[in-house]
């Protein structure tokens, strides 16, 4: 249901049925809603880029995303605590004059705790908000209440969102993936989240508010394989009750974002979370000790940028040196990401022994690329690495495959590697011993250059499969 709230406190149905759209368009003018199991949108053609900014506000969270026409989305606004400061800090520092949206997840003082602040800072002294969208499950609480107030104060258009409502965003696809109708787990707050996927080419960003096992689990079972994704924000800020091994397998992010604070009083980023990332050769970004975290996809690849260098490897998230939210140190790129299309696998060509291989139409594809190891790349060296997944649906067998840069430095994979389907594997350029998801290059420097440089894969019998420039 698109139910508009605009001007009223309580979630109740206008007696003036749909108020403004902020695209401009009538409801009917908007794309149908989908509905349960209908394959998630894709995007056209891309032209110009997508941003995506994981605000650091400590132990909270809010994202804001600049699409290619700059349309504007403020997902979530921080803690009750800071009323919004750090977000604000933000917007305005990056000369952000309007919000066409604003996406509320859930009502928790932790996700709203800057609404009132920054609806009454767009309203006043800014160019507006276009539109809030909001699950409709409410909080008894003050900062819920100021929230309100500050919608019908300014008379802000405000939807009750569910599944497969429309949300329109120039030159990207969104679709609303929760909450259900009806709602789940008799409306916990947490387990009916919105939860947003935004398609640009062939990147796709998941967002799943606080989503615990339960929504988690709706979404699998609704969605399966269309859940994949570039990059995934881990659920309830890295809770080991979210981003659940179920939900990774079915998304297969190639990063994880976490946003909470280094010394968060609930413990996160729990260990148990940490530990499934590193399982599956995740790399995480933590805004605790990266500082804001700021993706930017050109439809094909995702370059990541933060403000501080720092361990990605998800059991050694925590050596990192801690950032205070609200430093205004400028990002720096740090690793590129290639997309996660459902659609561009080739088939495999099974060799002699049946076993799946690839040749010009290779299953094999570039992952991830973290060039700039935290600190000085020579005395990190296994911080510096690729990451390449089996994108087909048989095992790739890989000894003596041979990896390479554009200065021939070259790697060869040892005997007895094989890669199963959607499994990945990180090649770090250091020393270590060797595991079915971790290969180490031995090298005594580093490998790949930070400003650029090409991945290219090559088979044992010299056949090139791969090559892949990154910048």
């Amino acid at each position: 249901m698109l139910v508009v709230l605009s001007g009223c406190v309580g979630f109740t149905q206008s007696d003036t049925g749909v108020g403004d759209d902020p695209s401009g368009t009538s409801p009917s003018d908007q794309p149908p809603s989908t509905h349960p199991g209908t394959a998630i949108q894709t995007a056209t053609t891309p032209n110009g880029t997508l941003e995506v900014h994981f605000i650091n506000v400590g132990q909270s969270v809010s994202t804001l995303v600049v699409g290619p026409t700059n349309e504007t989305m403020l997902i979530d606004s921080g803690d009750f605590r800071t009323d919004g400061e750090y977000v604000l800090q933000y917007l305005t520092r990056h000369n952000i004059s309007r919000l066409d949206h604003f996406v509320v997840t859930h009502a928790d003082a932790d996700h709203i705790g800057g609404n009132a602040a920054i609806i009454d800072y767009y309203e006043t002294e800014a160019r507006g908000i276009g539109a809030i969208y909001d699950p409709g499950i409410a909080a008894s609480t003050q900062t819920y209440e100021a929230y309100l107030d500050a919608v019908e104060q300014h008379n802000v258009t405000l939807y009750e969102t569910r599944e497969g409502d429309p949300l329109p965003f120039g030159g990207v696809s969104v679709d609303v993936l929760g909450p259900p109708e009806p709602y789940l787990d008799d409306r916990d707050r947490n387990e009916n989240s919105i939860v947003l996927a935004l398609t640009y080419g062939e990147t796709r960003f998941l967002f799943t508010g606080d989503a615990e096992a339960d929504q988690e689990q709706y979404l699998v079972d609704t969605y399966d394989a269309t859940l994949r994704a570039t990059v995934l924000k881990a659920g309830h800020h890295g809770s080991g009750s979210s981003t659940g091994a179920t939900l990774l397998d079915a998304v297969g992010p190639k990063a994880v974002v976490i946003s909470s604070a280094n010394d968060s009083q609930y413990g996160h980023p729990h260990e148990e979370v940490l530990q499934r990332l590193a399982d599956r050769s995740i790399p995480a970004y933590w805004t605790a000790t990266h500082g804001n975290i700021v993706l930017t996809s050109d439809g094909a690849q995702v370059t990541v940028k933060t403000q501080q260098a720092a361990p990605t490897d998800p059991l050694s998230i925590r050596d990192g040196t801690p950032i205070e939210p609200g430093t205004t140190d400028p990002v720096a790129p740090r690793a590129t990401i290639t997309g996660s299309s459902n659609s561009s696998q080739g088939p495999p060509i099974a060799t002699d022994g049946g076993t799946e291989t690839a040749h010009a139409d290779t299953t094999l594809a570039l992952d991830a690329v973290n060039a700039d190891a935290a600190g000085d790349d020579g005395e990190n060296l296994n911080d510096e690495y690729v990451v390449f997944r089996n994108t087909g649906d048989d095992s790739l067998e890989l000894s003596g495959w041979t990896v390479a840069d554009t200065a021939d430095h070259t790697y060869t994979v040892p005997d007895g590697v094989t890669l199963a389907p959607n499994a990945t594997v990180t090649l770090h350029t250091g020393s270590g011993t060797d595991t079915d998801s971790d290969l180490y290059w031995g090298a005594g420097s580093p490998i790949w250059n930070n400003g650029g440089d090409t991945v290219i894969v090559t088979t044992a019998d010299g056949e090139e499969v791969l090559r892949e420039p990154y910048s």
